[in-house]
């Protein structure tokens, strides 16, 4: 087998001092299958009494689906369409922005109690004909609506979509797969060739895949066409994602779109306010960064 890139995660500031590790967009990868944007949160330690601008205050997208997945701590989320959701290690929330959405998400149990903070939030891209759907929020746990995996050393989840005959209940829009692996060290699995376009992330440990080893922080794409066999070689968190393409879209800050045209419509119903704020925190919201992308 033979990797058709390997992606090591970038820092970005989230604002606040909170930093991710971004990994997708990438400059020579711009999508595994639907999915468009992977941020690697943390892990990072917050004391009880930390300040407000560790938040990810009001903001809004378009044309994609958000979901944010924890392995520790919590998060708060309040959207646009009235949903209030604080959000814990092993369930998913899954926001449909469609034609348009705003939300936050605050930290407010570690701003209580202390937590570690440690996830992942992806990005979906709708299909084009999805792109203006009615904006809409899922949340989902435990195993009648996220099949578990327990066996040989691999226990975990599928997040979404479906994969070697299981099926998430979180609802997709297009063909994909989103699975969460915890592997003991020495333990091995094989991921599915059913998806032309497949990757695999390292969010704890280091794995090999064929011959290639793989490192914490990093991501390695896949050839399409074959089984591949995931060996830790040492106690890890495994990410797995992919999915039938959808074709080129385009990004400017938040807001994904096959039209370059709706992206700049967003931007401006954006800066000139036209975007309900989320319910019960709609009292400051992230600017338009000019010059996003």
């Amino acid at each position: 087998m033979d990797a058709t890139l390997l992606i090591d995660r970038r820092t970005h500031d989230l604002g606040g001092g909170f930093i991710v590790g971004r990994v997708l967009p990438f400059r020579k990868r711009r999508m595994v299958g639907p999915f468009i944007f992977f941020d690697h949160m943390g892990p990072l330690d917050i004391a009880p009494g930390a300040p407000r601008e560790l938040d990810v205050r009001p903001h809004p997208h378009i044309g994609l689906s958000t979901v944010t997945y924890l392995h520790s701590g919590a998060i708060t989320h309040r959207d646009s369409v009235g949903s209030l959701q604080e959000i814990r290690p092993g369930e998913v929330n899954w926001m449909t922005a469609g034609s348009g959405i705003t939300h936050s998400e605050r930290l407010e149990y570690a701003r209580a109690h202390g937590a570690t903070m440690h996830g992942i939030q992806a990005w979906v891209a709708l299909p084009q004909k999805d792109e203006e759907t009615p904006p809409s929020f899922h949340h989902h746990q435990g195993a009648a609506d996220l099949p578990e995996i327990h066996e040989d050393g691999v226990s975990g989840r599928l997040i979404a979509g479906s994969i070697d005959g299981a099926t998430s209940r979180v609802p997709t829009h297009s063909p994909l797969f989103y699975l969460h692996w915890d592997m003991q060290a020495g333990a091995r699995r094989t991921l599915g060739a059913q998806y032309p376009e497949r990757a695999v992330y390292v969010a704890c440990g280091e794995i090999e895949l064929d011959g290639h080893i793989v490192p914490e922080g990093r991501m390695i794409v896949l050839e399409a066409g074959h089984d591949v066999t995931v060996l830790a070689r040492q106690a890890s968190t495994v990410m797995l994602l992919g999915g039938e393409p959808i074709g080129e879209r385009f990004i400017y800050w938040n807001f994904v779109s096959s039209s370059k045209d709706r992206l700049e419509q967003a931007r401006e119903d954006w800066r000139q306010q036209r975007m309900t704020l989320p319910a019960g925190d709609d009292r400051e919201f992230i600017p338009l960064p000019e010059g996003a992308a």
